[in-house]
């Protein structure tokens, strides 16, 4: 699928982008170029340290902001494929710099639209979070948006090849500013601050979510907003997984924040499928119908008022399971 393709990922530093480079570099050794782009020139200095031009010939760094339309789109000159990660995603930053949120989030995502159109791209698939369905703070606000914007610019490629889609998934384990780093650095004060314990989340292992947009790369049509079926977490078992000696202090729920998180809202259910392994919420607007998606997929319509929390989840992982999943994911913690 990849072979002989050209791509690049926005804020390809994060995370996901550092995942997502090393599965593409190992699995598709035919790749014409993978674009890190991303404004953290550091960031791109230790990445490259493993991962450079003399291991694999096709990697290339850009310093560049997707602020700056006019960087995006020398970036994106001979693009085939784009990955875009990039986001402010600190909720209390978000609530305190709302407009910086906002010039990165919303008006970031329309310069990168902008600059695919202008540059022959095939193929978008935009990183999305469960805080943008049903927003209750900034952060899932701007993301709310950021995914429309990417949605409806179906409507406007005109007869270009070139198709737009979102994945939307909960909190990824390990990654930076995450809860089990977050309480792995007080373990050793005995004390683990807890929101509240019934809140809970939903997760996903790096690696699920990065098989998650190559999926989508390959099979989306256009205008949708995918979104995984995967466990739920409870904030308390996640606490004992990582120190089960500490105490668990309730400390009250902090602004912006919702005791489970959404994924699909009742809303949503109207437009939503289920493809296996995934839902997909349908444009409401544009080149297909559900009719056609289904019985071309061979998806069903979910009942109608359906809703997917972290909260009404089929699956909850144990406190046994998470430990495995820490020691699997998030190697400092393996020994712990």
């Amino acid at each position: 699928m990849l072979n002989n393709k050209s791509i690049l990922v926005t804020g390809g530093t994060g995370s996901f982008g550092k995942a997502f480079a090393h599965t593409v570099l190992q699995r598709y050794p035919g790749i014409k170029r993978l674009v890190i782009y991303s404004r953290d020139e550091l960031k791109q200095f230790e990445m490259a340290q493993t991962l450079n031009e003399k291991v694999h010939p096709g990697i290339r760094y850009f310093i560049g902001d997707i602020r700056d339309q006019n960087r995006l789109s020398r970036a994106l000159e001979g693009i085939d494929i784009v990955v875009h990660a990039a986001a402010l995603k600190q909720v209390p930053a978000a609530e305190y710099n709302p407009f910086e949120c906002i010039k990165t989030n919303v008006l970031g995502a329309q310069n990168l639209i902008e600059a695919c159109m202008d540059n022959k791209v095939q193929r978008v698939v935009a990183l999305s979070t469960d805080k943008a369905a049903a927003p209750i703070n900034l952060y899932g606000a701007t993301k709310l948006c950021s995914d429309k914007l990417f949605v409806a610019a179906n409507n406007i490629k005109g007869n270009r090849d070139l198709r737009f889609s979102v994945v939307r998934y909960g909190n990824v384990m390990g990654s930076r500013g995450s809860v089990i780093p977050f309480f792995a650095d007080r373990r050793a004060s005995g004390v683990l601050p807890i929101t509240h314990p019934d809140m809970t989340r939903f997760n996903i292992s790096l690696t699920d979510g990065v098989e998650m947009v190559l999926w989508a790369l390959q099979n989306a049509w256009g205008g949708e907003i995918f979104v995984p079926k995967i466990p739920s977490y409870r904030i308390t078992d996640v606490a004992s997984a990582v120190a089960p000696l500490a105490e668990q202090r309730v400390v009250g729920i902090r602004p912006g924040e919702k005791m489970h998180e959404e994924m699909i809202t009742p809303s949503d259910s109207y437009n939503t499928v289920d493809l296996g392994p995934y839902f997909a919420i349908l444009p409401t607007s544009g080149e297909f119908t559900m009719d056609d998606y289904c019985s071309s997929t061979g998806a069903t319509r979910v009942a109608p008022g359906f809703s997917y929390t972290s909260g009404n989840n089929d699956e909850f992982l144990s406190v046994g399971q998470l430990r495995d999943m820490i020691s699997q994911e998030v190697a400092p913690l393996a020994q712990h």
